[in-house]
């Protein structure tokens, strides 16, 4: 199905601008700066980078991309509240998202008043293909949210192409936890459709969560939007030198989710001993979402043990996700729940 962006974008935001300064035609060229009413004293008196070309760069070249498809975040919670004030009109346009998926769809959908549709997964946490094609065929929904893998079922979405290419609105594939599993990810596809947004983030497998970078990749037409419509300077001068420091060991991070995905597997063994865990889900993230007799009984006892989980999502009851940690957090963690008394 033929896509057309002009169509897609809200249609005022075709005469804004973007916050231009003099000093983006003279980064790293010594100049006297008195353009931007700063501080001339202080280690962190300047501006950052409004556009941090180095880190773009790196990021282009892990994720074997180029820097015009790739725009930078606070977060990706930025790009994801981005994407509906871009392409969603307050109280007339919606979004379609999956349930349960992560919660911060709906919460900025809320925020920027756009309605929500919601696609239920069926047991194993899968869409059905039936169900979303006639959803689509009555749907008036302009974004399109699928994470793989998803938060909070850990799951990746079974042939996710399908439904790339099955909505003719805009298709955001978060993959905030793509580094954790075995399937490709899905900036392979940005060449075969015009309408896709991929986003990622260092927060997860890159271990950079203090630093908020969230990543998106798209075509250069929608690239452009975003770094048009962005808030100036979103990315700190410290998280972009501190995130390229981290990105130049890439080994190290690699390494890491190595020692991860083995902790993973050491954890789900020592779960599988557990008398209170009823089922503890496929995942391709660095999470379990794991079903108890008693999930709340559980998650008070951990918290009693200064022990945190997420028992947050409306619709998955008795079910808490615990992230894993390293082997004295998973160790201490199983110790705790194996002590637990069920009344």
């Amino acid at each position: 199905m033929e896509f057309n962006l002009n169509n897609k974008v809200r249609p005022h935001l075709a005469g804004v601008k973007s916050y231009q300064t003099l000093r983006d035609s003279y980064i790293n060229k010594q100049a006297v700066y008195l353009d931007a009413n700063e501080n001339p004293f202080g280690e962190f008196n300047r501006y950052p980078d409004g556009d941090p070309i180095q880190l773009k760069k790196k990021l282009a070249e892990i994720n074997q991309a180029k820097t015009e498809n790739l725009f930078l975040g606070n977060g990706s919670d930025e790009l994801i509240d981005l994407t509906m004030r871009i392409f969603c009109e307050p109280t007339k346009d919606s979004i379609l998202i999956m349930n349960p998926s992560f919660v911060m769809y709906e919460i900025y959908a809320r925020m920027n008043n756009v309605q929500v549709e919601k696609l239920e997964l069926n047991s194993g946490f899968q869409l059905e293909k039936d169900l979303f094609l006639d959803t689509v065929s009555k749907s008036q929904a302009k974004v399109l949210f699928l994470c793989s893998p998803n938060n909070p079922t850990g799951n990746s979405i079974d042939d996710l192409e399908f439904y790339i290419q099955n909505f003719n609105g805009i298709v955001v594939v978060d993959e905030a936890y793509i580094e954790f599993s075995p399937e490709d990810s899905a900036v392979k596809l940005l060449n075969k459709y015009p309408n896709l947004i991929v986003l990622k983030t260092l927060s997860k497998a890159f271990g950079m969560a203090g630093l908020r970078i969230g990543v998106g990749f798209s075509s250069i037409e929608i690239a452009s939007l975003f770094i048009q419509l962005k808030p100036p300077y979103n990315i700190s001068s410290e998280s972009q030198k501190l995130a390229l420091l981290q990105l130049n060991n890439l080994e190290v991070l690699k390494n890491n989710i190595s020692i991860i995905l083995k902790e993973k597997e050491k954890l789900k063994l020592g779960l599988e001993g557990i008398n209170s865990v009823v089922k503890i889900f496929p995942s391709d993230a660095n999470f379990f979402l794991i079903e108890f007799k008693d999930a709340q009984l559980i998650y008070q006892k951990l918290l009693d043990k200064n022990i945190l989980t997420s028992l947050r999502h409306p619709s998955l009851n008795n079910c808490l996700r615990i992230s894993v940690g390293n082997a004295d957090e998973n160790s201490e963690l199983l110790k705790v729940l194996s002590e637990i008394k069920e009344s």
